[in-house]
């Protein structure tokens, strides 16, 4: 099963795929960041967003697209623009026929790292130590990507919606 997550944000989002072999086992199809200008319109840097989400759905082929919720902070203007970053993202997911789970970043950690509440170097450092990488993934975006997605493949069946059409195991 092939699962690509995602970290949205309209300057950078960050996208992890992975195959899934086992329930524990993992192999990197590719990661990256989709990055748009500060200087674009919100509408056009959305439309980068969009068709790039399309073609890399088009390129990996997911299962499944795993998408980070928003974390809202202080900054409502930032946690806005996240929002509309994830939707498009959805969007993408949706007219592609891909089946979309959302994790919290509080779920993704737990996953990951075993701590709810772990830093984002920790994060980073079992991202690199679980998928065999040599370095951790830049920016830390992508690395949560990544994160997202090794989320949904060891929690497929305990947090998805119970369409596991595709699961292993």
């Amino acid at each position: 099963m092939i699962i690509m997550g995602v970290d949205p944000g309209t300057a950078i989002t960050g996208y992890g795929v992975v195959r899934r072999e086992s329930a524990t086992k993992f192999t990197v199809l590719g990661y990256g960041a989709i990055t748009t200008p500060p200087d674009l319109r919100m509408d056009q840097r959305l439309k980068v967003i969009y068709g790039e989400m399309r073609r890399l759905i088009d390129e990996f082929q997911p299962h499944w697209l795993a998408v980070e919720q928003l974390f809202f902070n202080t900054n409502v203007t930032t946690a806005l623009t996240v929002g509309q970053a994830r939707g498009v993202v959805i969007l993408a997911g949706a007219h592609s026929s891909v089946d979309i789970a959302e994790y919290t970043p509080l779920q993704v950690k737990q996953a990951v790292t075993g701590q709810g509440r772990a830093s984002k170097e920790q994060v980073g450092y079992m991202v690199r130590v679980l998928l065999g990488l040599k370095e951790v993934p830049r920016p830390d975006d992508v690395a949560d990507a990544l994160a997202v997605s090794l989320c949904h493949g060891y929690n497929l069946r305990k947090w998805s919606d119970g369409h596991d059409r595709n699961a292993i195991g």
